[in-house]
């Protein structure tokens, strides 16, 4: 008979790829992260070490396995050495009474620190040194005051799940307290739904953890979070600010699809992970990764634009077109959401009265009284582009591993036609050739690809226009015409052509 290997996966990897509400990291993954700190922590008998966001525990029991390989030599004895490195050095805070019991078990063999089959013989508790405590949000204004949570949605009885967060909520274990840790390290919960939807809408939490971490002032933070801080996210302009000015950030890998970290995952504008190292004053290292490979590696400031541009290539091809064109960018004329002050559930009725607007929405054309309109652009009475606000695919990788950035509609509006805010307005003019020219180079890959430097998720507003120089909109644009103007070398070219599709 032919005897097979045995097959004995680890349990962590298996629940990494359970679902997207809780997103619980692989341990390969957790071991690339720890890659970034400094290979002489391993053998620091006095490193501490914190997660504040324990899930599985796999950042705690990597870390544990890590220390137990370094300290080898100073401390001989296994027992003595797991004793003193589950006990002095490794500490956790649990996102839930469940996740307490799987970190535990995770890191000590035994849900319980004390129990029966754990591998530390010091702790006289259950907790050990990983702790959970469920607590109450507090309210103020129907919101909670530490984390934004809505009232309606998380005031809860005391039996079911509240997801207030110790860490971000002023609660940290009176153990914690007063330690000095080296290094904070996790993969924070992500968002909580605000009540007005999911995803991108959502309240994010990510921002709250890294913000608290920096407040314990370690040598190293690391976390792995969404990309969506980049450019976007709701509530996230002071932290972006704060990410793109800090010296401090020596280390950024960025994936743009999330399905490279988290298989089986969709994370709208991918994830990434930072070192962030209180000693570190410089320019960051920015590391983009497809696959686990690493597809280009480049020394950048953070801050070269208000927003992040991810792609290190994309980069220097932005910065070629800004030495070509000393223009304004295309921002300048892009008109802030809802130009009209109509919803995007308004649909307008079928026949035609008189006076009426013609109205562009999410059910297609119809009619509506100009009584209804409030044209705050003073846009009625003239030409202008629209294009939908959400882009179809946005910039989540097809099955042929192009970029799919397109978008749904795009058209002119002639004087007298106005639509809700499903639609972005894009310049006024009088004359429909100047609105023609501009909409051929909404079409272009060019423009396309510029605006996907500034996107992480399929929402489009005004300031996502800022990278893509402004043209002269008495002639007809085209991509040829394009490359050449900003002397765009073959490779350049097959790059852009590489990541847009043609418009439909």
């Amino acid at each position: 008979m032919k005897i097979l290997n045995n097959y004995n996966p680890d349990v962590l990897s298996c629940l990494a790829n359970l679902s997207n509400e809780e997103v619980f990291t692989p341990p390969k993954l957790v071991n690339d992260i720890l890659d970034m700190l400094p290979v002489d922590i391993w053998r620091d008998s006095q490193a501490t070490f914190l997660d504040p966001c324990s899930k599985s525990g796999v950042f705690l029991r990597e870390i544990t396995r890590r220390l137990v390989d370094g300290l080898e030599d100073q401390i001989p004895d296994l027992q003595t050495r797991l004793n003193h490195i589950l006990e002095n050095q490794v500490f956790g805070i649990a996102t839930t009474e469940l996740t307490s019991l799987l970190s535990r078990r995770s890191v000590y063999c035994s849900k319980k620190a004390n129990g029966k089959y754990t591998i530390s013989t010091t702790f006289d508790d259950e907790e050990g040194n990983i702790f959970f405590d469920s607590i109450q949000h507090t309210w103020e204004h129907n919101r909670c005051v530490y984390c934004g949570a809505n009232r309606a949605e998380y005031q809860r009885e005391e039996t079911l799940e509240t997801h207030a967060y110790q860490f971000i909520h002023e609660n940290i274990p009176v153990k914690l307290k007063h330690m000095k840790f080296d290094v904070i390290i996790g993969n924070p919960p992500y968002q909580l739904n605000d009540g007005g939807g999911t995803g991108a809408s959502s309240v994010p939490l990510y921002d709250k953890f890294v913000e608290q971490a920096k407040k314990l002032n370690p040598r190293f933070l690391t976390m792995i979070i969404p990309s969506r801080w980049f450019a976007g996210g709701k509530g996230l302009v002071q932290f972006r600010k704060n990410m793109l000015e800090s010296k401090q950030i020596s280390t950024l890998v960025d994936y743009a699809d999330s399905n490279d970290c988290f298989p089986g995952v969709t994370i709208a504008g991918g994830v990434c992970y930072f070192l962030w190292d209180k000693e570190y004053n410089d320019i960051c290292n920015v590391i983009n990764k497809k696959d686990s490979l690493v597809i280009s590696k480049k020394r950048r400031a953070l801050d070269e634009y208000p927003v992040f541009v991810r792609n290190n290539f994309a980069v220097d091809i932005i910065k070629k077109i800004q030495r070509e064109e000393h223009s304004i960018s295309l921002d300048h004329i892009v008109y802030s959401r809802n130009s009209f002050n109509l919803l995007s559930k308004e649909v307008g009725h079928k026949e035609k009265r008189e006076g009426d607007l013609t109205l562009y929405s999410i059910k297609g054309r119809s009619y509506i009284s100009k009584t209804k309109i409030l044209d705050r652009d003073d846009l009625i009475d003239k030409y202008k582009v629209i294009m939908t606000k959400a882009m179809s695919g946005g910039n989540k990788p097809s099955k042929d591993d192009n970029y799919l950035v397109i978008s749904s509609t795009m058209r002119i509006l002639k004087p007298g036609e106005v639509c809700t805010e499903t639609y972005l307005c894009i310049g006024s003019f009088i004359s429909f050739d100047e609105a023609n020219s501009l909409k051929t180079y909404l079409t272009t890959k060019f423009f396309r690809f510029l605006l996907l430097q500034a996107l992480t998720s399929i929402n489009i507003s005004k300031e996502k226009f800022l990278l893509i120089p402004m043209q002269d909109f008495s002639d007809v644009w085209t991509d040829a015409r394009l490359y050449k103007k900003y002397n765009l070398t073959q490779d350049e070219i097959d790059f852009i052509e590489s990541m847009i599709r043609p418009m439909n």
